[in-house]
């Protein structure tokens, strides 16, 4: 697949899935207008005569699956029922964690450096984030991922704030970064279908850099 390519993971007339790759926004920022994911999928559906519209966003160094609506009224019902929409993530994070499985709450909020950290109740937004060991090295872990909340930079937060900063994660607290990218791939998502009501189960595969023997050889 061409760098210019848009992986599509599933489409119908409602909605388009697609995997994101790292390094690329989600939507324009002041200094980015173009190379984002969402003009990428506007030049796609324009060719159909389709409108695209935003549902929700990833950070620019996560990969991964990534839905947007083909009309305001599948994006409305989207994102009004987004809190039961159910999101894995697969991590590759720095150390080994103290508990095989464990779910993590805490109050976000954002200071005026634009990083995001846990505080007070009154201060911050409930985050929750549930994983699962998958396999570890000496130097490296495999976590599987849930988020019951969608906060900014929540995973990579929490994975701070439990002394496993995912790799490449320099912001949040990590030394290394052998994948040359932030070790997070979003693979699976779970939700009701807006117009047909059906559950729709769609996963991306991981990125080769998760398959890397290094990382778990050692």
């Amino acid at each position: 697949m061409r760098k210019d390519r848009i992986k599509i993971l599933y489409e119908d007339k409602s909605i388009i899935v697609v995997s994101k790759p790292t390094h690329l926004l989600t939507i324009s920022t002041e200094n980015e207008k173009e190379r984002t994911m969402f003009h990428k999928i506007i030049e796609y559906e324009r060719k159909k005569n389709n409108k695209v519209f935003i549902v929700h966003r990833l950070d620019k160094d996560t990969s991964g699956i990534l839905i947007f609506a083909k009309s305001e009224k599948v994006k409305k019902i989207l994102q009004d029922n987004w809190d039961k929409t159910k999101r894995y993530y697969m991590a590759i994070v720095e150390g080994i964690p103290k508990e095989k499985e464990k779910t993590i709450k805490s109050y976000l909020t954002e200071n005026s450096r634009l990083i995001t950290y846990s505080t007070s109740e009154s201060k911050g937004k409930l985050a929750i984030t549930k994983y699962k060991l998958i396999k570890h090295s000496k130097k490296y872990s495999l976590l599987d991922i849930e988020i019951l909340t969608g906060r900014k930079n929540q995973i990579r937060v929490h994975m701070s704030d439990n002394n496993t900063p995912i790799v490449g994660d320099k912001k949040y607290g990590a030394v290394t970064n052998p994948m040359n990218r932030l070790g997070l791939h979003a693979y699976k998502i779970v939700f009701t279908h807006p117009i047909t009501k059906k559950e729709m189960t769609i996963e991306d595969k991981l990125p080769k850099e998760f398959e890397m023997a290094d990382f778990f050889n050692n």
